[in-house]
């Protein structure tokens, strides 16, 4: 069986190592062709257009960066839907509930099968299989799937047959990260302010109540060393987080927090740190105090 992958950045560059180091034939599609150019390198085929990719292969998987873009592949004119191939389209992205339920009315008046599965836990876990997949669909479609999704993931969850509900728990879950990180970050400059030692302060904190994915890995590795490696961009978090407050808002579940998270985020977008990782934002609580949470390795 052939597999299509649309979209090789830096999540999707690892779908698509572990797809053909399992041994599946794997044809890929990314605008960008220098993207393409290092897949085909390791071995996938490659495709002219969405719609070549879909009139090649039979599951279509789905990594992309925004909705607006998953939907315009899946369902636009002239691409996924118009292929000659395809009978399941996998998204593995972040696209929220709405966009998504979308996708798979217009997907399943096609005759397509649809499973919406974005996966949790940053390019490390991607790299290594790692992930967490929260996966909603067609219940036979999913268990057909699942070795696909076993590929990429460690932690597979079937959440059931609505495809909207895993990206219900996806925006759920980065919005946790999201307060989590920014309290972590403004908690780290108060202590450094105040004479603690950051290590120490993490040491501490990660065999505590309150530690969190931000303590235990976002920041000793990208914060700690200055590095700031570009994991997660503060634009998409941003999206994210918005996209749970307004689905919540519209269902009328209340949030308190949250809101406070979004406002910081969108700050940090006007201050240019867009492109930049989300935990780049610290940088704003750092300034605001006047000192460094961490420090660059000497030079030898």
């Amino acid at each position: 069986m052939v597999i299509g992958l649309v979209g090789l950045g830096n999540i999707g560059f690892h779908f698509a190592n572990r797809l053909l180091a399992a041994g599946q034939e794997l044809v890929v599609y990314d605008a960008n062709e220098a993207r393409q150019a290092r897949i085909l390198e390791r071995g996938a085929r490659g495709s002219t257009s969405v719609r070549d990719l879909a009139s090649q292969a039979e599951i279509v998987i789905l990594s992309l960066p925004l909705p607006g873009i998953v939907k315009d592949v899946a369902v636009g004119s002239g691409n996924i839907i118009d292929g000659s191939s395809v009978r399941i389209v996998l998204d593995l992205s972040t696209t929220g509930p709405g966009a998504t339920k979308e996708i798979a009315d217009v997907l399943g008046a096609r005759g397509i099968a649809f499973v919406s599965a974005p996966v949790s836990g940053g390019i490390i876990a991607a790299q290594n299989g790692t992930l967490a997949v929260m996966a909603a669909g067609d219940e036979a479609t999913f268990h057909e799937l699942e070795p696909i999704l076993r590929i990429i993931g460690k932690n597979v969850f079937y959440l059931g047959g609505d495809p909207h509900l895993s990206q219900t728990l996806k925006i759920i879950n980065n919005t946790l990260y999201a307060t989590s990180m920014i309290a972590s970050a403004e908690a780290l400059v108060y202590g450094v302010k105040a004479g603690l030692d950051a290590q120490t302060m993490l040491d501490v904190v990660n065999v505590s109540s309150g530690r969190s994915f931000a303590t235990l890995e976002r920041i000793p590795q990208c914060v700690l060393n200055r590095g700031f490696p570009v994991r997660f961009t503060t634009e998409l978090l941003h999206k994210d987080v918005k996209m749970c407050i307004d689905d919540a808002e519209r269902i009328g579940a209340p949030m308190m927090v949250s809101p406070a998270a979004r406002q910081f985020l969108a700050f940090a977008l006007t201050q240019g740190d867009g492109d930049k990782d989300n935990v780049y934002t610290i940088r704003h609580f750092e300034q605001w105090a006047g000192v460094q949470v961490g420090k660059a390795p000497a030079v030898s």
